[in-house]
């Protein structure tokens, strides 16, 4: 038994970014820094900060006044912003970039009189904070059942925008379904799931069909951690998402002549570490790296905590 090691996996620069935001403002103002919800969704990742001096609350009413807060790497919508300048709370905006990108989408087409449909799963954090960009006339879809039920004001004057971290090719049947139904339906310039989404979708899809099983390091909370497991379920392949090593159940790998490991965007790296130590001792012969996109993005920390050494962020690899 063998295993492939995905490229690329783990930490977008997104998510660097974020966790960095955190760290730097606990060295600036020192413990407590609060922070909304979690970070990213990776229980590893939160609890570092939280014994780090991080404290996670769910809204701001458990923040205390002129206290520092960070937003989440998943955006927040226009209301908690308000309500943080109304409280005096010093903010420190993790938002993903690619994330904010989506909201200024939302903000100029209803500044253009368009309604908006948002592509996403509801609950997600991401999907309430894009949503929250604008008081009414934005809709959910999750589903081309719900773009068959969907019922809009003027579908002349339409628009949709998706979460960051879907599934390429579950959005590309919803979008096809609503150009379908909607005709005169504007789409983004650029399309909103980010590049680090779409490279690790990518890795799975040629990885999966040379693997009996493929095993995603990510928590139930993240959605491109699903999601690489389902892609690689829709390429036929056994799939499993785990949060550490500890979780792999050693029955699983029974008559598996050749494992994949991949992870998700908000996964650090250790985690991968310590599942390929696992397998070897569960007997992994070797672990192969396969070739990839090596992603060369970064994004500058918000003023206040920049380090001297940041710079304007560089151009995604494509």
């Amino acid at each position: 038994m063998d295993a492939l090691l995905a490229q690329p996996r783990g930490f977008c620069a997104g998510v660097d970014r974020a966790i960095e935001i955190v760290e730097r403002a606990l060295e600036v103002f020192g413990r407590p820094v609060y922070v909304r919800h979690e970070i990213v969704h990776n229980e590893h990742v939160v609890r570092e900060l939280r014994d780090k001096g991080a404290v996670f609350v769910d809204e701001l009413d458990q923040v205390p006044d002129g206290a520092v807060v960070i937003f989440s790497a998943h955006g927040v919508s226009r209301a908690v912003r308000a309500e943080a300048d109304r409280r005096g709370l010093r903010v420190f905006d993790a938002t993903c970039p690619l994330v904010t990108k989506v909201h200024i989408e939302v903000a100029k087409m209803r500044r253009d009189g368009r309604e908006l449909v948002m592509i996403g799963h509801a609950g997600h954090p991401e999907v309430e904070g894009t949503m929250g960009q604008a008081d009414d006339g934005i809709y959910l879809v999750e589903t081309v059942d719900d773009v068959a039920r969907l019922q809009v004001r003027d579908p002349q004057r339409l628009a949709y925008v998706t979460q960051t971290t879907l599934s390429v090719d579950d959005c590309r049947g919803i979008i096809a379904a609503l150009k379908a139904r909607f005709p005169a339906i504007a789409e983004p310039k650029k399309q909103d799931i980010c590049y680090a989404t779409q490279n690790r979708q990518d890795a799975v899809k040629a990885m999966a069909p040379q693997c009996d099983l493929v095993l995603v390091i990510g928590s139930p909370t993240s959605s491109n951690s699903n999601r690489l497991r389902e892609v690689a379920e829709k390429m036929g392949c056994e799939a499993r998402m785990i949060g550490s090593a500890a979780e792999l159940d050693p029955a699983w790998l029974a008559g598996k002549r050749r494992v994949g490991v991949t992870a998700g965007a908000s996964a650090p790296e250790r985690l991968v570490e310590e599942l390929l130590a696992r397998l070897k001792a569960l007997g992994v012969d070797g672990v192969h790296a396969l070739e990839g996109v090596r992603e060369n993005m970064t994004f500058p920390l918000p003023k206040g905590l920049a380090r001297p050494k940041d710079a304007a962020p560089s151009s995604p690899a494509k």
